[in-house]
């Protein structure tokens, strides 16, 4: 079950919140009276976004703040979390929702492949940047958003940035077991810190998500009659999210995968220590920084 654990007083960023899963995780936690930051890609959209938001839920203006970040430009991650560090006393919750999927071969600002770059590369720097702040804002979360499609994926450290070879459904899977690689080593890393990391598979869910994702014109009806009949909402997608938001069930729970609100079961694969580790290590050199 969804948690109904009021976030009054707390605040919350929310990458990727302007649709889909993300929007209806700001609507939920905004009905639960808490404060969220609204990190989106385009500003035009993400207005647009939070003047619907604001009318479905009535919360005052106050408690919706946007800000503008690019998880494809590691300068983007930087001044964001420059300013959020400058402005926020505190970071109550940070859910790494944004994502990119199956898109066709490209590069992010500083050369990474798109998929590894936004799903990973520009999360692991907006979460290390932030780690300070989480750390004095204790008892504070970190919420990975990753996807059952980890299982088709792999670590290839010869070629993570797809350059021998790229396969968009591939690419896809290894950015999502890297968020569970992630997770398994962030949580290590935050032992009794008071900061707690958990991801999260949301499962099938109708969002825009797909959109480079080719559904030939005859067959169109069809999907869409399947996606209305067995594909989750967003709002049905986002209870995961928001119960390892706010829950008091998974406080001091850390390194765990979960899926309608319940801890899974994960491959070997996503919780190989050694592979965890060596991925941190390159990730650090990858967007440029040492801890």
């Amino acid at each position: 079950m969804e948690s109904t654990t009021m976030m009054s007083g707390k605040t919350v960023i929310v990458t990727g919140a302007n649709s889909g899963i993300g929007k209806a995780t700001v609507v939920s936690l905004l009905k639960r009276q808490g404060r969220v930051i609204m990190a989106c890609r385009d500003p035009g959209r993400a207005e647009e976004a939070a003047r619907e938001i604001l009318s479905a839920t009535g919360a005052e203006s106050a408690r919706l703040v946007l800000k503008q970040l690019d998880l494809a430009s590691l300068k983007s991650v930087h001044a964001f979390c420059r300013d959020i560090i400058e402005r926020e006393p505190r970071i109550d919750v940070l859910i790494n929702n944004a994502g990119i999927y199956q898109c066709p071969y490209s590069k992010t600002e500083e050369g990474f492949e798109m998929q590894f770059g936004v799903n990973h590369l520009g999360h692991f720097l907006l979460t290390n940047l932030l780690l300070d702040l989480l750390k004095r804002s204790a008892p504070s979360r970190v919420v990975v958003v990753s996807s059952k499609l980890y299982k088709c994926g792999d670590i290839n450290f010869e070629d993570l940035n797809s350059e021998q070879s790229y396969d968009k459904a591939f690419a896809y899977g290894r950015s999502k077991l890297a968020n569970l690689l992630f997770t398994c080593e962030l949580a290590r890393r935050l032992e009794g810190t008071g900061v707690t990391v958990n991801a999260l598979t949301p499962g099938v869910v109708r969002t825009n998500l797909g959109r480079h994702v080719r559904i030939p014109v005859a067959a169109k009806p069809l999907f869409n009659l399947v996606s209305r009949s067995f594909f989750k909402s967003p709002e049905q997608g986002a209870q995961t999210s928001v119960h390892l938001a706010c829950s008091p069930d998974v406080q001091g729970v850390r390194g765990k995968c979960f899926s309608d609100c319940k801890p899974q079961a994960l491959l070997p694969k996503a919780t190989d220590q050694e592979v965890a580790q060596k991925l941190w290590d390159i990730s650090e050199v990858m967007v440029g920084i040492t801890t």
